[in-house]
């Protein structure tokens, strides 16, 4: 048998590297809406290592009001949360010029999806500038290794800081009042810059945050940590109230029933927590009887569960019978549920996410092509989401979504 001898100057493929990051300059466009007249800027600024060669590049949209000069108006820095979601939720549900457009019940829209100008811009009070964090919507890293050094919560905090100190330079805005507005994980963002950017020189007049949270023991339902019990039960009870699930008194005057859930939550029903295996029979049923009056779920459910529930375990089981579950994100939304997998303790997507979605990211790329053009060479943007792990340190993948 013969064979074929090696050619001693063929050399393995080396694998293929990514070209350089490059600066891109911004695009410039004019609009006006909602009577607003205005200047939209879209592109990507560079986050530089400390040899000068970009890291990656963040994506931006900014606003600024035509008929006031720069140096009398504030400027908004904007970002949503998760982390790892994009600024496109803010920018189009709230804040922005246009908003999408989805119907008033939260309901699932059928396509085409559209935008329309937003009679409730924040742009008549400040200028705007949306920023996509590292590893969502436009912004890229030069490579994956890049990107996971900007997914933690110092990495995090010091590529948006690092963002915002380039922008009002280039932008010469160091004079102007500043403010931030996060929403969710923006938040914890928004409360980390204004102190990191403190040594900057960077002070910040106002902070806004939405469905904010500051202490994560608010909303992690783990073991030896009641807190999550006591502050999501009036959301059940609305929720409840909202799907007829409460009975008498209770369904009768939904702001009235709150205020009663609220009392009872943080009096009896955090008295009765704390005791653990001190209290009664008694006084554990009672309990059970209240909370479930609450929550439209069983008594023998609550006791099932130690009188602790979860909100993916609430939104799987208010409406279990009927085979649908509740929104996280939106709770008056509904979604089917797969019958075979009825003793599972969660549901299997969330139907406000899925409501959301496709009308955000078809009327947002739609808005992008034909009213702020952003840079040519940016591809789909990435949905990406990412958890804060165990050690609140590293933000890691998910295929859930964590806004």
């Amino acid at each position: 048998m013969s064979t074929t001898p090696e050619n001693p100057e063929t050399k393995p493929e080396e694998p293929h590297k990514p070209s350089p990051l490059a600066e891109e300059a911004p695009i410039v466009v004019q609009g006006q809406a909602a009577g607003v007249s205005y200047t939209a800027t879209t592109g990507r600024l560079p986050i530089k290592a400390e040899d000068g060669s970009i890291d990656a590049l963040m994506f931006y949209t900014a606003y600024t009001k035509n008929d006031e000069a720069p140096s009398d108006r504030p400027v908004m820095f904007s970002f949503n949360g998760g982390p790892g979601s994009p600024s496109l939720w803010l920018h189009m549900g709230a804040l922005g010029p246009h908003r999408v457009v989805l119907p008033e019940s939260g309901e699932f829209a059928p396509p085409p999806y559209r935008h329309e100008q937003n009679p409730h811009t924040w742009l008549r009070e400040t200028d705007l500038v949306f920023i996509d964090p590292i590893g969502t919507g436009f912004s890229r890293a030069q490579t994956p290794e890049k990107a996971e050094q900007y997914w933690s919560i110092e990495g995090d905090i010091k590529s948006v800081g690092e963002f915002i100190r380039l922008w009002l330079t280039r932008n010469k805005r160091w004079g102007s009042p500043l403010y931030l507005v996060g929403e969710s994980y923006g938040t914890t963002r928004a409360a980390g810059l204004a102190g990191a950017l403190i040594d900057q020189g960077i002070a910040f007049n106002g902070i806004v945050l939405v469905s904010s949270i500051m202490n994560f023991q608010t909303a992690r339902f783990t073991r030896g940590n009641d807190l999550p019990y006591l502050l999501f039960l009036p959301t059940y009870t609305a929720t409840a109230f909202t799907h007829g699930k409460l009975q008498g008194d209770l369904a009768k005057d939904l702001v009235s029933t709150i205020r009663q859930c609220e009392e009872w939550a943080l009096g009896d029903y955090s008295h009765h927590l704390n005791k653990g295996v001190g209290a009664s029979e008694a006084e554990t049923e009672a309990v059970a009887q209240r909370l479930a009056a609450f929550t439209g779920l069983s008594v023998e459910y609550c006791k099932r569960v130690n009188l602790r529930i979860n909100i993916h375990s609430f939104c799987k089981e208010l409406l279990r019978e009927e085979g649908e579950t509740v929104g996280r994100l939106d709770s008056r939304l509904k979604g089917s549920e797969d019958i075979e997998q009825g003793d599972a303790q969660s549901p299997d997507f969330d139907p406000s996410m899925s409501a959301i979605m496709p009308p955000f990211t078809s009327a947002y790329l739609q808005y992008c092509q034909h009213q702020v053009n952003p840079v040519t060479p940016l591809t789909q943007p990435s949905m990406l989401h990412y958890n804060i792990s165990t050690n609140d340190t590293e933000i890691q993948p998910t295929n859930q979504d964590s806004r």
